[in-house]
C-alpha cells in the first residue's frame, strides 16, 4: 500500500465528515459533557447517591422527637441541621405523612446504663431526596449518641478492643469514584464507539453509493481505500480524546499520565475500529453491519468489563497515578490483537479486490 493513496482516501473522508451530522451531534455531546463536567458531576452523581448532596444542604429541617429525653435530644438541639419539637409519636407521624416534618425520631425509655440496648426508631418518607440528606445529617448525631453509650457501658468489656489505625484518604471526595470511575472512561473511549460505527457507514456506502468500481478503477487499490478510510477513523481518536483531557483539567479534575493515557486510548480504539472494517466487508449493506456489530460489540464490552485488568481499569488507574506494570501487559495484548485484525482486515480487503477485479 502506499502511503500517498492513504493521505488521499483519508483527506476525502475527512471533508466528508462534515456532511455526517449524527457523528458532528454525537461530538458536540461529547463537547457538551467534557465543558460542563462539573455540572454534570453534581447533579449525576445525586441521582445515584442523593446522600452525597448533604453537605452541600444548610437548610435547617424539622424533626420530632418523642419518648426519653436523653442525650441524643442534646445532640439535635445543637445541630444547626435541625429545629427539634417534642412531640407524641402519633401526631409526629401524621405530621410526617403531611410533610410538616422531615423526620421523626423514637427513643425509648431505656437508660444509657441499662442492660438492655437502647433501639432508637427513625421515621422518614421513602423514595424522597430531602430523607436521603436528613438520614446522612442524622447518622452523624446518631453516631456521636452511640459512642456515648459505649463510654457507659465500658465497663462490661472483659477484653480490651484492638484499636484500628486507619490512614486519612488522599484525594478523595465524594465524585472521586464517579469521576475517575465512570467519566473520564466514557469520554475518552466513546470516540472509539463512534469511529468504528463510522468506519462501517463510510465502507458500506461504497456500494449502496456504487461508487466503488470507480474507486478500483483509479491506481488506488480496494485494500487502500478500505485502510484510508480506517486511519481516518482511528486519527479521530486521539484528537477527540485529548480535547476531553484538556477540558476536564480546564475543569479542575488532575488527571495523571496523559501520554500514557492517550497511547491507551489509540491502540485500544483501533480494535473496535477494525472490527467495524471487517463486519462492514462481509455483509456490505448498513443496517445488517450495524446491529450485528452493535450487538457483537456489546458482548464484547461485556466480556472485557469481567477481566480484572481491563483497558477501562487501566486508564482509570493512570488518571490517578496508580497504574503499575500491568498497563505495559495490556498495552502488550491490545497491540498483538491489532497485529492480527490488522493482518485480516488487509487480507479480507484484497481478496475482495481481486474478486471485483476479476468480476
Amino acid at each position: 500500500m502506499k502511503a500517498r493513496h492513504l493521505s488521499l482516501i483519508m483527506r476525502k473522508e475527512f471533508r466528508g465528515l462534515f456532511n455526517e451530522r449524527t457523528i458532528l451531534l454525537a461530538v458536540l455531546l461529547q463537547l457538551f459533557i467534557a465543558m460542563f463536567s462539573s455540572f454534570l458531576m453534581v447533579g449525576l452523581t445525586s441521582m445515584y447517591d442523593p446522600s452525597s448532596l448533604s453537605k452541600y444542604s444548610r437548610f435547617r429541617y424539622s424533626v420530632g422527637y418523642c419518648g426519653n429525653d436523653s442525650g441524643l435530644r442534646d445532640y439535635l438541639d445543637k445541630s444547626p441541621d435541625f429545629k427539634v419539637y417534642g412531640m407524641e409519636l402519633s401526631p409526629a407521624v401524621a405530621a410526617l405523612k403531611e410533610r410538616k416534618l422531615a423526620a421523626v425520631i423514637y427513643v425509648p425509655d431505656t437508660a444509657p446504663d441499662a442492660d438492655d440496648p437502647v433501639k432508637i426508631t427513625l421515621y422518614s418518607l421513602q423514595n424522597d431526596l430531602q430523607s436521603a440528606i436528613v438520614n446522612v445529617k442524622l447518622k452523624d448525631i446518631f453516631l456521636k449518641y452511640e459512642k456515648d453509650l459505649r463510654g457507659v457501658r465500658v465497663a462490661r468489656l472483659n477484653e480490651q478492643p484492638i484499636p484500628l489505625q486507619i490512614p486519612a484518604a488522599r484525594g478523595g471526595g465524594d465524585f472521586y469514584e464517579f469521576v475517575y470511575g465512570l467519566l473520564i472512561p466514557l469520554l475518552l473511549f466513546m470516540p472509539a464507539i463512534i469511529a468504528s460505527a463510522l468506519v462501517i457507514d463510510l465502507i458500506t456506502e461504497e456500494y449502496q453509493h456504487e461508487t466503488l468500481e470507480t474507486l478500483i478503477s483509479t491506481p488506488v487499490t480496494f485494500a487502500e481505500v478500505v485502510w484510508g478510510k480506517v486511519l481516518a477513523c482511528e486519527l479521530l481518536i486521539p484528537l477527540q480524546a485529548g480535547a476531553w483531557l484538556l477540558l476536564l483539567m480546564i475543569n479542575g479534575i488532575a488527571i495523571d499520565n496523559v501520554p500514557l493515557i492517550l497511547v491507551q486510548v489509540t491502540l485500544t480504539s483501533f480494535l473496535p475500529i477494525l472490527l467495524g472494517a471487517l463486519t462492514a466487508l462481509h455483509y456490505r449493506e448498513r443496517t445488517s453491519a450495524q446491529f450485528i456489530f452493535s450487538t457483537a460489540l456489546v458482548v464484547v464490552i461485556l466480556f472485557v468489563l469481567a477481566l480484572p485488568a481491563n483497558p477501562l481499569n487501566i486508564l482509570t488507574r493512570l488518571a490517578v497515578g496508580t497504574a503499575g506494570i500491568e498497563q505495559w501487559i495490556v498495552l502488550a495484548g491490545v497491540i498483538a490483537i491489532g497485529a492480527v485484525l490488522s493482518v485480516a482486515t488487509r487480507k479480507y480487503a484484497e481478496k475482495i479486490g481481486r474478486e471485483h477485479h476479476t468480476g
